[in-house]
């Protein structure tokens, strides 16, 4: 299933939070009508802002040093929608937004937890039980290409709605060595597996 993905920048004043004429910058990322914002810690007043361009008014030193400012931020959010899509991870705004605030680089993914997993169940299971569990990590692989159209994904973007459409893709998938599809105890045997490894 090929999915499409529409992704935009605005630079925007939180009128809100304003204070002496002057209102706090922001950029607001939206992925496919998601959005995600991030504080630019800078104030301007309220007047020298053109809503229409996005960008300070004028010519002088403090609105060319916000504007080149503002070039550089929608430069390094752009080359961090291209990092994540480099590496074949699920673009979310959130993602983007982690990505440009240097704040993903510790966090996890779920090949990560797998990895894990099978490293540390070596001598602790029979290599049945880790056969069963190398087929549900063959079942996510292609879930994961076939809804999100990626091979990994942030252990932090997994929701129950993700476990649903799990559910759901193993309900009705139809494998090529057997006429069949998955029972329902096969199918609980296989979230319950991957409950397990992301619980890690």
């Amino acid at each position: 299933m090929k999915t499409s993905t529409t992704f935009s920048i605005l630079f925007w004043l939180k009128q809100s939070k304003a204070k002496n004429g002057k209102a706090p910058l922001y950029a607001r990322l939206t992925v496919s009508g998601q959005r995600a914002e991030i504080s630019l810690k800078r104030k301007i007043k309220i007047t020298n802002w053109n809503a229409t361009k996005n960008r300070v008014k004028g010519t002088n030193q403090e609105a060319r040093t916000i504007n080149e400012y503002l070039n550089q931020v929608q430069k390094g959010i752009i080359q961090s929608k291209n990092e994540l899509t480099l590496e074949n991870k699920y673009i979310t705004s959130q993602a983007i937004k982690s990505r440009y605030l240097k704040e993903d680089e510790q966090n996890h993914t779920l090949n990560d937890i797998i990895k894990y997993h099978n490293e540390d169940m070596v001598n602790k299971l029979k290599w049945g039980t880790q056969k069963n569990y190398f087929t549900t990590q063959k079942y996510i692989s292609k879930f994961l290409k076939k809804y999100f159209n990626t091979s990994d994904i942030y252990l932090k973007q997994l929701d129950y709605n993700f476990i649903l459409k799990f559910e759901k893709f193993l309900r009705e998938y139809q494998p090529l060595d057997h006429q069949k599809k998955m029972g329902n105890n096969s199918v609980m045997k296989h979230i319950e597996r991957f409950r397990k490894m992301i619980t890690l």
